[in-house]
Formats: structure tokens, sequence, C-alpha cells
């Protein structure tokens, strides 16, 4: 800092950039304001169809994001200026009072060229002590100068990088209260970064206490990962995880947990580092990506571990299980990778295992379940934090088709299934959404090609098993609109709401035999009994409370629904009596635990009036007291309702407490339960809100659909599958 540029200062300038910030910040919060609550919120519940359906509603979305950005972005460069200006003001006054009381001594300051300055006796002769007193307001200048350059280049530093962050719209992450608190995450990011790089010899655990903790403090904050990022190096961060896992592999206890907690943290840091779009962090990212064959020796004097160590996809994707890692790099990531899981010939999947196994590698990269040596379950672990990514991925039908078949040779089928159901739902693993989200064309078509994958005969059953059974579950679920369009044909589309955006782009028959198979599994079939209890429940609410939805009689929507849940029940329940579940006392028990454990995840997102990407509701287009299942509505009442008849406390015939759908009680028992909850929740629905419709009749038509549609479900599994009860 120039002593003349400080002690001369005039910041009226800075001052008027602070005041048009406040106001940019203003104007950006109403159009924030506007674009959520008014533009996206109408384009979620629009009935769009075509280029619509996916392009307009994504853009208005994304852009509905990105004024939330402006704003926190905005709001640090207020933020920051106004800091900065404080400090270099309080500066300015220091400098010359202690200018001043150096006059007072006889002491006079100039500046010389480059910024400096000198102090000098204007005085002779010389006052007693004159020297030490130029000594003393010397060195008192330059620590005040030392200060002010600190907050005049800290703030700069921060302000460049916010802006070179994104190179597209604008920088996401916290909004800095001031200059001090984006100088400290930088400061901070150094200071790590220093302790990946430490010989490991002398790295001890007090560095990986303190590492974890600035991680977890700082981890989300985008200037700090960038600059920890970068400072770390990509290599040297890879060659810095292989290291902890092999020197601390087997630990137990606390160690376990801290280790575990320094993995989640490096993850969630390295993935907000991605979304930099800088020059240095672009560069950072591809050489991160090249390291993927790299072998990786955590100890290259021990002649025990082999020449090999683990392969750099290993050790990336064992740091990609947490945090949101950005679009484009999963993208460059999967293509890399994926290219070496399906380079074996043979049988799509088959071979996929031997691509990462090997004698010479024994870390455990991920101190967990699982050793790490399969990357595939790391990525596909991130893609589940990332919608947009795992429809990237999964909309190439043979990338999708290799992942699913590979499930049957790896474990990773847990993890598959996972980012599947990110990839049709769009609602991320462990998010909830605040509205329904609709499905986009390409979200139906990768749900179609699952669907067709798990329907073909002489195999696809062998792909619902414990680890990828509940996610399927999730996924019939959410498409319980598209389903029932399917089941029911061209022309339904009145009945069964939905603003999919391909709403018949389901294949009927695949549509059957993947309910048949799935619901073979406990919890898939628990899932989908849930489902189709919350969009049936749904309907009928809508359809009761606003007769004008199906311009016709009024017993059409009522049988309509009615049929379809009859339908898709019987095609469960045939499954359930041919597993021959009633013979096995320990087959019911995980049978009733599944259906409780669904039941109480799916009631805990309902009571919460928030949606889930495992359930689409309907109606999502409507206003006012309907204004869509997840916005509140009428999700917490007659569907919370009909998920507390499932899960058991109410009467059946007398018998207290006994669930609907209890194992072991065969088909009629299934089909009674079916016609009980459906009219139990169009009788919640007519009280509600009002509705004249005779209850004698709508019970009626309610009874005469449910045993059609179950009737039908019969005849359809005779006519597309060989069953053991046929």
């Amino acid at each position: 800092m120039d002593i003349e540029a400080l002690r001369h200062g005039n910041f009226a300038a800075l001052s008027t950039a602070i005041e048009d910030w406040a106001g940019v910040i203003r104007h950006l919060a109403e159009m924030e304001k506007r674009a959520r609550d008014d533009l996206r919120s109408k384009a979620n519940r629009a009935n769009w169809a075509g280029v619509n359906a996916t392009v307009s509603r994504e853009f208005i979305n994304r852009t509905a994001g990105e004024f939330g950005d402006a704003v926190k972005q905005a709001t640090s460069i207020r933020n920051i200026l106004r800091d900065a200006k404080s400090e270099l003001v309080g500066y300015r006054d220091e400098i010359n009072r202690a200018i001043d009381r150096g006059w007072d001594k006889h002491l006079s300051v100039v500046g010389t060229k480059g910024g400096g300055f000198t102090v000098y006796v204007n005085m002779h002769p010389e006052p007693v002590g004159s020297k030490e007193a130029m000594t003393l307001l010397r060195d008192e200048l330059q620590g005040i100068l030392a200060k002010a350059t600190e907050s005049d280049s800290t703030a700069g530093r921060a302000l460049k990088a916010l802006a070179n962050h994104a190179e597209y719209g604008f920088s996401g992450g916290p909004a800095y209260k001031d200059r001090d608190a984006a100088a400290d995450a930088m400061k901070a990011a150094d200071e790590m970064a220093k302790i990946v790089n430490k010989d490991p010899e002398r790295r001890t655990d007090a560095d990986l206490a303190k590492l974890n903790d600035h991680l977890k403090k700082f981890g989300k904050d985008p200037l700090f990962a960038e600059r920890f990022a970068l400072a770390a190096g990509p290599k040297e961060t890879l060659q810095f995880w292989a290291e902890i896992t092999d020197r601390y592999a087997g630990v137990k206890g606390s160690q376990l947990n801290e280790l575990q907690d320094l993995q989640k943290n490096l993850s969630l840091t390295l993935a907000a580092a991605t979304y930099s779009d800088s020059a240095p962090m672009k560069e950072w990212k591809r050489d991160l990506i090249n390291e993927g064959n790299t072998a990786f020796r955590a100890d290259p004097a021990n002649s025990f571990k082999g020449p090999i160590g683990a392969i750099g996809f290993q050790v990336i994707s064992s740091l990609m299980s947490q945090g949101k890692y950005d679009s484009e790099f999963l993208g460059e990531y999967g293509r890399k990778i994926l290219k070496s899981d399906m380079a074996p010939a043979g049988a799509v999947g088959m071979h996929t295992k031997d691509v990462w196994t090997s004698p010479d590698q024994s870390a455990d990269l991920v101190f967990g379940k699982g050793n790490g040596n399969d990357p595939l379950i790391g990525f596909m672990d991130a893609l589940s934090h990332n919608a947009e990514a795992s429809v990237n991925i999964f909309n190439e039908k043979s990338t999708l088709d290799h992942v699913l078949q590979s499930t049957r040779y790896t474990d990773r089928g847990e993890s598959v299934g996972r980012a599947l159901e990110v990839a049709v739902s769009g609602v991320e693993f462990g998010n909830t959404s605040n509205e329904p989200s609709p499905h986009s064309k390409t979200q139906v078509e990768i749900m179609r090609n699952v669907m067709n994958a798990v329907a073909q005969p002489g195999g696809g059953a062998d792909l619902v098993d414990k680890t990828i059974g509940a996610s399927f579950g999730h996924m019939a679920s959410g498409y319980m609109p598209e389903i029932s369009q399917a089941l029911t044909g061209r022309g339904s589309e009145s009945i069964f709401l939905t603003n999919s955006a391909d709403s018949q782009g389901l294949e009927k028959s695949d549509v059957e035999r993947f309910l048949y198979e799935v619901a073979q599994d406990d919890d898939g079939r628990a899932a989908i009994r849930l489902g189709e209890t919350i969009y049936t429940s749904s309907l009928l609410e809508a359809h009761i409370s606003d007769s004008s939805l199906f311009r016709g009689e009024e017993s059409i929507p009522i049988k309509a629904i009615a049929v379809n849940a009859g339908l898709v029940e019987g095609i469960v329940g045939h499954a359930a009596a041919d597993l021959e579940i009633s013979g096995s006392l320990e087959a019911q028990k995980k049978e009733n635990e599944a259906l409780k454990s669904q039941g109480d995840l799916y009631k805990a997102f309902a009571s919460a009036g928030v949606g889930v990407g495992a359930v689409a509701l309907a109606p999502q287009h409507l206003s006012g007291q309907m204004v869509g299942a997840a916005g509140g509505g009428f999700f917490g009442g007659i569907v919370g309702l009909a998920v507390d008849r499932m899960m058991g406390g109410r009467e059946v015939e007398g018998a207290l407490d006994e669930s609907l759908y209890a194992s072991g009680k065969g088909l009629a028992h299934a089909q009674e339960s079916v016609v009980s909850q459906t009219q139990d929740a169009a009788n919640d629905a007519a009280s509600k809100h009002g509705s004249k419709m005779s209850e004698d009749s709508r019970a009626y038509w309610i009874l005469e659909g449910i045993n059609a549609g179950w009737t039908r479900s019969d005849q359809v599994l005779e006519d597309i599958h060989a069953r053991p009860a046929a």
C-alpha cells in the first residue's frame, strides 16, 4: 500500500460503488422472489408437452436458481467492498494521527518513489531521543501500512476469485458477511493444502484433525474449496488419500469415525471446487481426470504392497460419495471411467468386475462398507446427488444397459439404484422437493428403458434383488401417473392427471411385467403399494373436489381410478402369492417389516407437507386449495390418512389394529384391502370437500371397478408371464 495513496485517499467513489451494489441487491432480491414464487412455481405446474416441457421448464428453473446465486454474489461483493472501505478509512485516519504525533515530536514523514516513505527530524539540533522516536514512528507506520495492504489485497483477491469462479452466470455458495470472512477462508485453504502436501512421515493425527475441522467449517465455501484444491494439487490430493487409507487401514472405534468424517468433508470440499470455471480450476479438473489410470502406491518402499497400488479412478471415486459435483465434470469423468468399465468383451456387464480387481490392491479406500475397489460405486453415488448429470449419463441406452446388467456381477446395485431413482425423478438423494417434480421426456425414456430391461423374459427378473429392488419400487411409485395411463390407454389423460412431458411414454406390456417382477421384492412391493395408494387417494380427492376436471358422467373417473387400483394391486398381489409367502413365517415378517419401513419413509415426507422424488402426486397443475400435493394442499391430509391405514390401526371386519395388506392372508384379503382403502380415501375426500355425490353409488362404483381391475390383472399376467400359480 502506497503511503501517499492511503494518507490522501478519497473513498467517495468506493462509497458510491457500495451504494450501487446495495441497490443491485434490492432489485435482484425482488426478481429472485418473483422467479422462485411465480415463474418457477407456474412452470412446474404447467401441463406442457413437447419442446416446452423439456427446454422451457428447464430454462425457467435454471434461471430462477441463477437469480438466487446473483443475490448471494452481489451481497458478497457489497459486503467485501463495505468492509474494505471501513478498514481502509480506519487505517487512513490511524496513519494520519501517527504522522501528526510525530510532527509534535519534530518528526516529518515524506513519501518516496515506489510507494515507500522516509522519517526525518525537522529541526536542528536534534532533540534528545530523536533516533528512538524515528524508529518507533517508522515501525508504527509500517505496521499500519502492512494491515492496510492486507486489507486491500485480500479484498482484491476475494473479488477477483468471485468474478472468475463462474465463467457464465454467478458464483453460488454462501454470501460473505465481510472481507475478513472471505480472507479467512482463503488463508485457511492455503494452510490446509500444506497438510495435504506434508511429508507423510511427518504428518500427525493432530494435522488430520485440524484438516478435518477446517474442511467441515469451510468446505462448502466456493473460494475456500477452489483455493484448497489448487494449492493441494490434483495428483497430490489423490496421493494423500492413498497414503491415509493405507496408513490407517483396519482402524476401529472413534478413530474410524474421525477418518470417515474426514473422507466426507474432503469429498464435499472437492465437490464444491468443481463448480469453479476459472482457468486454473479447468486445468485442475482435466488433470484430475487424466490421473484415472495412474497407479498410486501408498508406500513404495514396502515390498509387501506390490508394484501397482490403487488406480486413480478408484481413489477419485472414493472421494465422490458425498457432495454435489459439477454436472460437466461428472460427464467428462463418467465418459472416461465408463469406457474402462465397458471395455471387456463378452456379455454386457459380465466381466466388468475384472477391470477393477487386482491381487496387489489391498487398501480400503472408503473406510467402511466395501473397499473402494469398484470405482463405479462412488461415481454412482455422485450421480445420485446430481440429477442433471444422472440424466445425461443414463440417457445413453448402451450405458444404461451396461450399468444395469453389471449389477448382476458386482456389489454396485444399491448405488446404481439410487442414481437411477434420481435420473427418473429429478429429485436428488437425501433431498426433498417443495413441489412435485415434473418428468421430462428424457426422464420418461430412461424409465421406459429400465422397465424394458427388467421386463425381458429369461433374465430380466434377475436384476431385481435386495440391493436394488427398493429403488425399482420407488421408481414405479414415482411414475404412477404414467403407469396408470399406460395400463388404461389413450384417452385417460383427463382422469389420470399428471404434468409429465410424455405421459404416454411407457410400454404397456413392459409396465405389467416390471410391476410383477419388482413386486417379488419385499421393499419393491411395499413401495409400489404405497405409491399406488397415494396416487389413487390424490386422484379421488381431485375429482371429488372438482367435478370439472372430467367433462362427463361423475361415475366414470371414480370407476376408472378404481379399475386402475385393482389392476396394479392385483399384479402386486399375484406376485406375492406366486412367492408362496403365506407358507413362511419368516417371509411374512420380512414383508411386514418392509411395509413399515417404506411406510415410515413416505409418511415422514407426507406429514412434513413436502414431496419425495419417489412419489408423484396429482393433481399438480391446479390452483387454490388443490395447489399441488407436495406444496401442502391435500398431501398431508387425505393421503396421510391413507398411508396410516396401510400401516395399521384401523378396524377391519371387527378385528382391531389389523393392518391392510397383511401378509399371509392370501389374495382375497389383499383384494378386500384395496376395496377398503379406496373407499375410505373417497369418503375422506367427500367429507373434507362437502361432496354431494351419493355415498352408496360411490362405494359401489369403487367396488365394481376394483373387482374388474383385479380380474383383469390375473388375465394380464396369464398372457405375459409364466407363473408358478398358473
